[in-house]
């Protein structure tokens, strides 16, 4: 009796297969076309599913830029906030510790920051996507500008 396995399955058995082989070294392209050939995989659709492999790669590698821009930014905020309120604190104390005016503005501070804290460190959702499509566009037209000053100028 011939055993069947669903596609997800196969793919899964070969992923692990694939991996204890990477174990043993790397892969090289030639090889990784080789596999594709025996496992009947058209060489236009593993060069397709490699371009693929290489944009998610970069757009890895541009949400951990992202992410660490945003909690280096997240950093600096707080660090604000801590020596703002910190002054503050200490101003209330040297006038008695009762519950005055500047207490009020450490609490609605400290509001915001946990609200951005929340905001910095969610990696998900629409919100998400919009912040690290714009980031994206933004760091987009920089190069392009900047790319456009260095060609003006190394011709002048």
């Amino acid at each position: 009796m011939m055993e069947l396995y669903r596609s997800e399955d196969a793919q899964q058995i070969l992923q692990i297969a694939i991996a204890r082989q990477a174990e043993v070294g790397e892969l090289t392209r030639t090889q990784l076309f080789e596999i594709a050939a025996e496992l009947n995989i058209a060489p236009a659709d593993i060069q397709a599913a490699e371009q693929e492999w290489l944009t998610r790669q970069g757009e890895s590698v541009e949400r951990s830029a992202f992410d660490l821009q945003r909690r280096h930014r997240f950093q600096q905020r707080f660090a604000k906030f801590a020596i703002v309120n910190g002054f503050l604190l200490t101003v209330n104390f040297l006038n008695g510790w009762g519950v005055g005016f500047l207490v009020y503005i450490c609490l609605f501070w400290g509001l915001g920051m946990a609200l951005d804290a929340w905001k910095t460190f969610k990696l998900g959702g629409e919100d998400y996507e919009e912040a690290f499509l714009r980031w994206r566009q933004r760091r987009q037209l920089k190069k392009s500008v900047s790319s456009l000053v260095n060609r003006v100028l190394s011709i002048g």
